[in-house]
């Protein structure tokens, strides 16, 4: 069989095997990743060597930096008493409960990981609407759908945006300038559709404001020594992030070096810091890496290339729509993480058939960030939410979430598209 042909067949098992939630995803990934390197050792197209150069040390080093930053900040309370602020500053009516917590859980995306935020704010938010006698669904599936556009936004706020930016070397203001603006178009556009579509379910139970007395933001926050360090280095990184072009340092550096700050300061027990780690987070990407090598060094992704580009006949424009649109539909079917690493060396590839790759990019964040709203299981977000919803009378199951979530990821990369049609001059610089 063909390297082209077993390469494919090794990377679909993995995508399926994970879609079907057939095991651990991280477990899946290690040993199609082992499989990949064993028959391309066996049959000469992709050695250990290689396999070990496709690690994108960049983002495995960013990823980790925030990993690590977002352990220090999880045990103090920081987000939940946010989330209880926000709850109070609402007056109990569910409507501008859903807009707030909504923009909050979007702009808190932006700078931590948006699987962390909704971990933290998603149990709290249930019980809210358990205090209000409101049903948790809409507020759930607003903070998953709006983690997503949010994370979109920044350099840091989704793993693509960090894969992205390592392989076509973009900073922090890049990300800043382009994608950005979409988001905070974007934001707005979700919670009004969100309102519309569960408008009768939002409505006020008379409970009102004196439900959430109970509820003691400033109790939530039970380490401020450690929560105001954070913060501290955090805000020194982000101007470290927004320097980054002109002193000539890379995300990673920037990230890393923040974590080293940050842990020397708060000298915290490191037993229990590995423990609040994702470390199945960084295997899973770690084993991807090689996978999708194994594909290019086959061929297969530079196939896949001349397939996409034939139609096209050099058109950029539609090249990135075109980019845009798969990417959201393949992300809305397996997670984003996959298909954005298979999707970088095909971008790569179509600049060598003469498609300028710079709008390109900009497609496949936004295709990725977007596309996981489309379905239950398209992204972190919208499982988690599914499972801690399935512990209140209304669980929220693929049926509840086809009533939002198609639409979602319609309207988010219509908003997308038209922003890289009409200024494309913008994303091709």
């Amino acid at each position: 069989m063909p390297p082209v042909v077993l390469s494919s067949v090794v990377f679909l098992i993995v995508l399926v095997a994970i879609l079907l939630e057939r095991g651990d995803r991280a477990i899946i990934a290690i040993a199609g990743a082992a499989v990949m390197v064993g028959l391309g050792t066996a049959l000469g197209f992709y050695d250990e060597q290689q396999a070990i150069a496709s690690l994108d040390l960049q983002t495995l080093g960013l990823l980790l930096a925030m990993m690590i930053l977002v352990a220090l900040l999880r045990p103090t309370g920081l987000l939940e008493a946010l989330a209880a602020w926000t709850a109070k500053l609402s007056g109990g009516k569910p409507a501008l409960l859903l807009v707030m917590l909504g923009a909050v859980t979007a702009g808190l995306s932006m700078m931590l990981p948006n699987v962390t935020v909704i971990v933290l704010i998603a149990p709290l938010t249930i019980l809210v609407a358990e205090v209000l006698a409101i049903s948790p669904v809409p507020l759930l599936v607003a903070e998953a759908v709006l983690s997503n556009v949010g994370g979109v936004g920044t350099l840091i706020g989704d793993p693509p945006n960090m894969m992205i930016g390592s392989a076509a070397g973009l900073s922090f203001n890049d990300f800043l300038l382009r994608a950005l603006p979409v988001a905070l178009v974007t934001i707005p556009v979700m919670c009004l559709l969100l309102l519309f579509l569960y408008r009768r379910q939002l409505k006020a139970s008379g409970a009102g404001s004196t439900a959430l007395e109970g509820l003691r933001p400033a109790e939530a926050l039970h380490d401020r020594k450690t929560a105001f360090r954070v913060l501290a280095v955090l805000g020194c990184g982000l101007l470290f992030f927004l320097l980054q072009e002109a002193l000539g340092l890379s995300s990673s550096l920037i990230a890393l070096s923040m974590a080293a700050v940050a842990l020397v300061w708060i000298q915290p027990p490191m037993e229990e810091l590995l423990k609040r780690i994702d470390w199945q987070v960084l295997i899973f990407f770690l084993a991807l890496f090689v996978l999708v090598g194994g594909m290019e060094s086959a061929g297969t992704l530079e196939l896949v290339a001349q397939w996409m580009a034939g139609p096209l006949g050099g058109n950029s424009v539609l090249a990135a729509v075109g980019v845009l649109w798969l990417t959201a539909i393949s992300s809305a079917v397996v997670d984003n993480v996959p298909i954005t690493a298979a999707m970088i060396p095909v971008v790569l590839a179509l600049g060598d058939h003469g498609i300028a790759i710079g709008p390109l990019w900009w497609a496949l964040a936004f295709g990725a960030g977007f596309g996981g709203n489309g379905t239950i299981i398209g992204s972190a977000s919208g499982i988690i939410v599914a499972e801690l919803s399935a512990r209140t009378p209304e669980a929220i199951t693929s049926r509840t979430w086809v009533r939002a979530g198609p639409l979602a990821l319609i309207l988010s990369c219509a908003i997308a598209t038209l922003a890289l049609v009409v200024a494309y001059p913008f994303f091709a610089r």
